[in-house]
Parts: structure tokens; sequence; C-alpha cells
């Protein structure tokens, strides 16, 4: 390994001595740190590089994980005695993060090792900078703003590419808290999101000095803050609750025509 590459290495075990509960600084620090850093996964089935190369897996608390190892003297401490992988931390939480995988590092360890939860690796994957740190919480907004939601309400009528619009108070680990404005939309074409970016352009100036706004696309899958709207939220613009009912009378979900 590259001077580099072991230096990476000795970061990620530096950081990874720090993490205790609570701790989600010392923690968010880890995630940096594999980022730039490296692993070695520990294969079940198959060689380095091979097509039929296989992760290791482990269940912990119903949650899918694959087994990993920090340095060259954590996988001697390990006693694995099959093959591995050294690969690079973004491009594992690339790999495992789409099929809700997390990674578990070094599970040999006294105490049990740490594990990064598939949502954290999707994080790395994007980048953190551009995701909120969790575990999130979630809740309905208290914060009363009427005449932002009307401005924002009056455009997304306007703009055909919205179908709806939720609304969410996000807690993360750590920072400010912000809203969060879930954006379903009929298409993804680069009109409708250009018509979307715009609307939201000319609604921004409605909400108060100092209260961060961020938005989330209902359609990603992977997103906690849009799983979390799906499930326990009720859209406050709908643009199908308004449209006329059709000719011959309609009907509602899951019921039978009139």
């Amino acid at each position: 390994m590259s001077a580099s590459g072991t230096a990476a290495a000795g970061q990620v075990e530096h950081m990874l001595r720090q993490v205790t509960p609570g701790r989600y600084d010392a923690y968010e620090a880890l995630l940096e740190a594999l980022a730039g850093g490296q692993v070695w996964m520990l294969l079940w089935h198959g060689q380095a590089g091979s097509p039929d190369a296989q992760y290791g897996n482990m269940d912990v608390e119903g949650l899918g994980y694959a087994p990993c190892v920090t340095s060259a003297q954590e996988l001697a401490a390990s006693g694995w005695n099959r093959a591995h992988e050294v690969a690079g931390g973004i491009e594992v939480a690339r790999t495992l993060f789409p099929d809700h995988y997390g990674l578990w590092l070094n599970p040999h360890a006294p105490g049990g090792g740490v594990g990064i939860p598939w949502l954290d690796l999707r994080r790395i994957a994007t980048g953190l900078d551009k995701l909120p740190a969790g575990p999130l919480r979630l809740s309905e907004p208290a914060i009363e703003i009427p005449q932002f939601y009307a401005q924002l309400t009056q455009n997304a009528h306007r703009t055909p590419a919205v179908r709806s619009l939720r609304r969410a108070w996000v807690q993360p680990a750590l920072g400010a808290p912000y809203l969060a404005l879930g954006l379903d939309v009929y298409d993804t074409s680069a009109a409708s999101v250009d018509a979307v970016r715009a609307m939201m352009q000319q609604s921004i100036a409605a909400v108060p000095d100092g209260l961060p706004v961020s938005t989330v696309a209902m359609g990603d899958a992977y997103d906690p803050v849009a799983m979390w709207l799906r499930a326990n939220s009720r859209p406050f613009y709908d643009r199908e609750a308004h449209a006329p009912a059709p000719a011959g009378g309609g009907h509602g979900y899951g019921y039978p025509r009139a």
C-alpha cells in the first residue's frame, strides 16, 4: 500500500477510536475519514477483482451490513481466512447503499466494532456536505408562515410539473433545524426541473429571515426525509385534489364507481 493509503487507513482507525454513544461529532469525523480512506472488505465468495466476488454479510437488529476491517493489522487480528479486497470508502458506499446494506467496521474488535447504516453510506456516496447528518428527528412544522405557504401554493398551481407539496420540520444530529419541502413532480425532464427551480426562487422571498428551507424530491426512494413524508404527512398542496371530477361520476382510490 502507498504511504497515502496507509495514512488514510490510520485516520479511519484514529476516528473509530473516538466514537462513543452520543458523540455525533466524532461519528461525523469518522464518516469523513471513510470518505477519504480505504477499508479491507471481507469476501465470502471469490477473489478480489473477480466477477464472482461477494462481500460477507451480517444481520444486526434486522438490518444488513457488510463486514470489513480497517487495516492489514486488523485483518490479521480478525482471523479471517478467506479472501479480502481493499477498496475506497466512497466506492464501497456506492456499492452497498442502493441495496440498503450498511458497513460494519472491525466486528471482531472488543465491543463489536462500529456499524455505519446505509443511510450514512448514501451520504458518503453523495457528499457529506449535501445531506443532513443523521439520525434525523422529523415532525410536522409548528412554525406559522401562512404568507410563504400561500405564495408557494399559488406558484405551484401555475407550474404544471408540480403534482403536490408536503412539509416537515427536520432536526439533524448536527447543525440547525430547517423546514423541508417535499416536491412531487410529474416528470424529471430538464424543462420540469427548471420550472420547479423557478417556482422556488419566486416563492422564497416570502420566507422569514433566518429560516433555513430545503427541498427534497418525493421520488427519491433513498432519502429519509422523503420516506418520512410519504409515510407520515399529507400534501398541503395537491393539484389532483383540486382537479374537476371526471365525466361519469369518478371514484376514490380503492372504491368502486358509484
